[in-house]
């Protein structure tokens, strides 16, 4: 039975062609490099999957493993390759630098991040039109938690729960996942208010998200009037008036929580949330850290499918896809505050740093990959909810463009997550099949798709036939 299954998997999924051929792997043997894993490398760094996939290449939205079988890649290294792996365009222009100028520090002028910081802001709406280059999100979110206080001169800033800020000592306050926590005193100052989850919260149906594709919640909404946008705002505002003081330096949310499973909040939650925080003093940050650079499709920034203007906006991951970089884009006179004493970072904003960014900004353009983002997500969208209309333990399809998320449950009716070992057990047969998927959420129920955008509809094609022979396997298994 086991060997029929085999062979019936793969003649149900194919997947489309591609003229790249990888080059030979001629590295350690497989088990050398998992001893080396288990002997060097820090235990915290864990792998994905029983047998972790040893990679070796990747082209665009395809990685190749070192016995050069072929993978679609939906995660993106943590949504992370925004363009596409070893994009031509990236790499040549990466190339080039490398052989004139790799690093030499701001405290000179150099072409590269002069040219950059003129292109980065030019896609901003006024006045978020300074920009300070860092190496990390975690290292972005840190100092926009600093800029905040310093400016504000006001200490306490809320997040939601459920919101993924960073694993750094500071914006690990904000961080509010169990799993991201460690013994340790940290977040002083940070406060995490009700995450306005229209599936799993107290409140939330039909109409309330920005999304192709709405819970099977129903909700007695009326057009124009969210009552569930209503009750977690009723919630913010306690917080407000119990767990802070009267003035507040900021508030920070990811316009689509992305470690959390592609969460979206209610229409106009967050421009209301965004009013009460400016009345009480305080700064809106908009971490874009997944969200940012065209992947929600409809618009370039996350917060502009909110209808929001931030004071300070966080970016990281897409923005160099997959070199180390990161960003806080802000106005003139926030980044002043900072400007009060020295505030330095060696490698922020290097000559190779800002090459690779200007090249990655270009190829969003010339490939038109937010519009691709949006054809291709919406597409998937629609695709993944006829199999949630199917499959009992699909229990909510969600998101923009493509940052996306499929939730998983028992049944609808409970939306009690679907045990762990069910779920790998999906997950592992994803990856045999050739497709690459992210997990996230509280109890890691929600498959994260968040692939390089330059995806195709034939490639959703061939992982969502995947996703639905795995489905189908599963219930097979549970029969």
């Amino acid at each position: 039975r086991q060997q029929k299954w085999k062979s019936s998997l793969s003649t149900q999924a194919k997947m489309p062609p591609c003229d790249f051929v990888p080059e030979k792997y001629e590295s350690y043997p497989y088990e050398h490099m998992q001893k080396i894993r288990e002997q060097n490398i820090a235990p915290s760094l864990r792998t994905y999957y029983k047998r972790p996939l040893l990679l070796h290449q990747g082209h665009m939205q395809w990685l190749f493993d070192h016995e050069g079988r072929r993978y679609l890649d939906l995660f993106a290294g943590i949504v992370t390759v925004s363009v596409g792996h070893c994009h031509p365009k990236v790499t040549m222009a990466t190339q080039k630098q490398l052989a004139r100028l790799w690093h030499t520090t701001n405290i000179y002028m150099y072409p590269a991040i002069h040219e950059y910081a003129e292109k980065l802001t030019s896609l901003f709406p006024d006045p978020l039109k300074v920009v300070y280059l860092t190496n990390s999100g975690s290292e972005a979110n840190d100092l926009a938690m600093f800029m905040a206080r310093l400016h504000t001169r006001n200490f306490d800033i809320i997040s939601l729960r459920g919101g993924y800020h960073g694993g750094s000592p500071y914006t690990l306050g904000l961080t509010s996942l169990t799993s991201y926590k460690h013994g340790v005193a940290n977040g002083f100052g940070c406060t995490t208010t009700m995450l306005p989850d229209v599936f799993r919260g107290p409140w939330g149906g039909s109409h309330c998200r920005d999304s192709p594709v709405q819970t099977v919640r129903k909700c007695s909404c009326t057009e124009g009037a969210c009552l569930a946008k209503d009750q977690y705002i009723e919630q913010f505002k306690d917080t407000l008036n119990t767990s802070v003081p009267k003035t507040v330096a900021g508030f920070i949310a990811e316009p689509i929580q992305g470690v959390n499973g592609a969460v979206q909040y209610p229409r106009n939650f967050l421009k209301e949330a965004y009013q009460l925080i400016r009345e009480r003093g305080g700064l809106c940050i908009s971490d874009e850290v997944q969200t940012g650079f065209g992947r929600t499709g409809s618009h370039f920034w996350g917060f502009q499918t909110h209808g929001v203007l931030p004071d300070i906006v966080t970016l990281a991951k897409g923005i160099g896809n997959g070199f180390p970089m990161a960003a806080v884009v802000t106005t003139k006179e926030i980044a002043s505050s900072l400007a009060q004493n020295l505030h330095f970072n060696t490698f922020g904003g290097n000559p190779l740093a800002c090459v690779v960014g200007a090249a990655v900004l270009d190829a969003i353009e010339e490939d038109g990959l937010q519009k691709n983002s949006e054809d291709v997500g919406t597409y998937m969208l629609l695709e993944l909810a006829k199999l949630r209309d199917k499959f009992e333990i699909v229990g909510d399809v969600r998101g923009k463009g493509l940052m996306i998320g499929v939730e998983m449950v028992t049944d609808k009716d409970s939306r009690c997550p679907l045990p762990a070992e069910q779920i790998n057990q999906i997950w592992e047969d994803c990856k045999d099949m050739g497709v690459l998927i992210g997990r996230g959420g509280l109890y890691s129920q929600t498959f994260r798709i968040k692939p390089p955008m330059c995806i195709t509809k034939r490639d959703v094609d061939f992982a969502v036939e995947v996703f639905r022979t795995a489905l189908q396997r599963h219930v097979e298994r549970a029969a």
